[in-house]
């Protein structure tokens, strides 16, 4: 007796351009039906009844979507879909308040994340420029961005800082990058709003908000790789009730020893238990709750042949091609050397909309970090940690976001941070780092303002840290040292973007920021299991000064040619780098080299370039470029661990149908990593590694099949089984780099 004669109508359209999208298709769940839009991205479905309705609209190089309605009578639709074979718009997370900026950014699409859930966090953004990772082992890493990472790097997890045991190469940011709708890498001076030491660049992290579906949804996603025979399973849930909307997030992966094209590389297993939920509340329409659990867990092997008895093997291993304690047989046993990491973090967040022009947010985290490091140690002593940590932190921070003096924008707010680590004492040896209690306060405030073509935008950043340290004495008898450091910390930056044309915009940034020395660059002292190699601090560091200067072109021809240019120089004063000495270290665990902290002036400049031709709607290239020249401006010599520039090439091709598949992506890929020449001989144990190159496949297809969709991927990663090492992994002074690698993916979406 109902009426079916209510109609749907509307357009389809890019997020980015608002231009329309031509025969993007549309499906309806649960009438089994669709049909695909025109050449000006209209469409109408008619005789539909009153009731429920999901619609899922797909396009080839596009984030297929789901949007769910509720059908009562005639409705008009503009439905959007992201891009992500372009790869050079730019795509922000935009918040309901400030939704422009003079910073440069580029990120990773859901669907990347997903292709990609192999990888961890620092690997999965490699795949954008200007980035790559200082590594220990092939699952240990740290995202750099354009020559900086560590704690000059800041990590937003869901609007927090991480807040971890980040003393080193090997420590990996504590993140399970499959929460995150969109990773997105903020490459100027835009880090004004995140409390932290960061120099510049920020990479944020942030899941999706979760759409009012009452239905329950869901994808899991699980993979396959031939090297080391890893697998991994991740599930997503997601309702949204009455009381509140939800999402759960779960993965479980895990690995065994890796091979290089000749060899096993023994002990680099690896395994990760990470779960997260969000809950969400709308108490009103001005008034909105959010709180987010996290936990990471996680095991890491490290090369076995990284670990040496001797002076005399320790030579020997940098000289060797084939490294020690290498084995015919693959194993997923994980041994001594080897670390455990769990961090968890609760967060609340609340926001209030006192009008159109003025919100208020106000939030609270707790972060807990345990680290623990497992030695080769003599007397069946290997299974107790050689270094245990354990890090609470408290922060706190309100923010306001609005509109003041006019068509000015204001973001501005105010945060306390407190951080307590110390050493668990159950390891028998002198803690590396010592223990210490900070206390951070911080107050910032950004400005800008939109002209027709013109953009502005000024900031000011000012910081107060004090911190109470306790360190045990080196010499005998044992004393406790107590060290007492104030830093006053202040930041700036300046923007303006100009809309040339059309077709062309320009960007420039000038940002000036300050970072305190951290505990591990004045006060460690022993073996950094993680590095292989014995790290001294040094007590009389300074704070550094910054200075960055980033200048960017972006320019487009009729749809079909692409090409952004981002140049960046950045002058450092008082710059902290860990410096290889001339000298070899015997102790009672074996013998390592030694590296110092020390200070000197410095600058890093660089470009990032990335073009697209795309040919046809079908097939497109891509490719990219990354220079980057690092100096000692004090001692007149090169900056050691800067990346090696590198030349990326795609060959992409998509096929909107074929045999009852849909947006049928195919992908050729190169890679190649130049010598790092920029390096004198006495820098370093060894010389750095000479030129290589990796060529890479991807293939993608969706299918629908009644209320599922289904996505498989097929990745080579090395096809040509290519043996190399490079010259930012720190297991190159032992061991080849890894091979061939076969990934294949399956994704139920529900």
């Amino acid at each position: 007796s109902q009426d079916c004669k209510i109609h749907i109508s509307g357009y389809v359209k890019d997020a980015s351009t608002a231009e329309p999208i031509s025969y993007a298709s549309i499906y309806v769940k649960e009438l089994q039906t669709g049909q695909v839009v025109d050449s000006k991205g209209f469409f109408r479905l008619e005789d539909l009844c009153e009731g429920s309705y999901h619609l899922i609209i797909s396009h080839i190089g596009c984030e297929t979507q789901e949007v769910f309605i509720r059908l009562s009578t005639d409705t008009i639709l503009q439905l959007v879909l992201y891009h992500n074979s372009h790869l050079l718009h730019e795509v922000a997370i935009v918040s309901e308040g400030l939704s422009q900026s003079t910073q440069e950014s580029e990120s990773l699409s859901s669907v990347r994340i997903a292709e990609s859930a192999n990888e961890n966090f620092a690997k999965m953004i490699e795949e954008l420029s200007g980035v790559s990772s200082i590594k220990n082992g092939a699952g240990i890493m740290n995202p750099m961005v354009q020559g900086l990472y560590g704690n000059r790097l800041t990590i937003m997890n869901n609007g927090v800082a991480q807040n971890g045991q980040q003393w080193g190469s090997e420590h990996s940011p504590e993140i399970d990058p499959m929460v995150a709708k969109q990773i997105r890498v903020i490459k100027g001076v835009g880090a004004l709003e995140y409390q932290g030491n960061s120099l510049g660049s920020v990479v944020l992290m942030e899941p999706q908000k979760i759409g009012k579906d009452p239905h329950l949804h869901g994808e899991a996603r699980y993979y396959l790789e031939s090297n080391g025979l890893g697998n991994g399973l991740n599930l997503e849930l997601q309702q949204y009730t009455k009381l509140f909307a939800w999402r759960f997030v779960g993965s479980l992966k895990k690995r065994g020893d890796l091979k290089s094209a000749d060899y096993y590389l023994r002990n680099t297993g690896s395994q990760e238990g990470n779960a997260a939920l969000q809950l969400e509340r709308s108490w009103s329409n001005k008034w909105s709750s959010d709180l987010y659990f996290s936990s990471f867990n996680s095991e890491y092997g490290l090369l076995r042949g990284s670990q040496i008895g001797s002076i005399t093997d320790l030579t020997t291993a940098l000289e060797r091609d084939v490294p020690f304690y290498t084995e015919e047989d693959f194993s997923f046993d994980i041994n001594s050397p080897r670390q455990q990491v769990n961090h968890q973090i609760l967060k609340f967040h609340t926001r209030f909309q006192a009008n159109k022009k003025h919100w208020f947010n106000l939030s609270y985290a707790r972060q807990s970090n345990s680290r623990k490091e497992f030695d080769v140690r003599r007397g069946g002593r290997s299974e107790l940690p050689s270094l245990s940590l354990k890090q609470i932190s408290n922060f706190l921070e309100a923010k306001y976001e609005g509109y003041v003096a006019g068509d000015w924008k204001l973001k501005a707010g105010v945060q306390i941070n407190q951080t307590d680590n110390l050493n668990v004492p159950e390891t028998g040896i002198l803690p590396l780092i010592p223990d210490f209690i900070s206390y951070e306060y911080g107050a910032f405030g950004i400005g800008s303002r939109s002209f027709r073509k013109t953009h502005l935008e000024f900031g000011a950043r000012y910081d107060i840290e004090s911190r109470n340290v306790a360190a045990i004495s080196i010499s005998q008898p044992r004393e406790i040292f107590r060290y007492k450091n104030d830093y006053h910390n202040f930041s700036a930056l300046a923007g303006i973007s100009q809309n040339v044309s059309k077709a062309l915009k320009v960007t420039y940034n000038i940002g000036y920021a300050s970072r305190n020395p951290e505990v591990n660059e004045l006060y460690s002292y022993g073996l950094h299991q993680g590095v292989s190699g014995i790290e001294e601090g040094d007590p009389n560091l300074g704070p550094e000064l910054s200075l960055k200067n980033t200048l960017s072109i972006k320019s487009h021809l009729k749809n079909k040619v692409f090409v952004e240019g981002l140049f960046y120089y950045q002058n450092i004063e008082n710059y902290i780098f860990l410096e290889p000495q001339d000298e070899v270290r015997l102790t009672i665990r074996g013998a390592f080299p030694v590296f110092t902290y020390n200070q000197t002036d410095a600058n890093i400049m660089g470009f990032d370039l990335r073009t697209k031709f795309q040919a046809t709607d079908e097939l497109g290239l891509l490719a990219k470029y990354s220079f980057l020249h690092g100096r000692d401006v004090a001692r007149k010599i090169p900056l050691v661990y800067m990346p090696a520039n590198n030349l990326d090439a795609a060959l992409d091709y998509q096929i909107s149908k074929f045999v009852g598949f849909q947006n049928i992506n195919m992908e050729v890929n190169y890679r190649f990593v130049f010598e790092q020449n920029n390096l004198n001989p006495n820098q370093d144990f060894v010389a750095p590694p000479p030129a290589y190159s990796l060529i890479g496949l991807k293939l993608s297809a969706e299918k629908q099949l009644h209320k599922l969709r289904l996505k498989m991927h097929l990745r080579a990663e090395n096809l040509l089984n290519v043996s190399y090492r490079d010259y930012l992994n720190r297991q190159r002074y032992f061991a080849d780099d890894q091979g061939v690698n076969l990934i294949v993916g399956l994704n139920v979406a529900f």
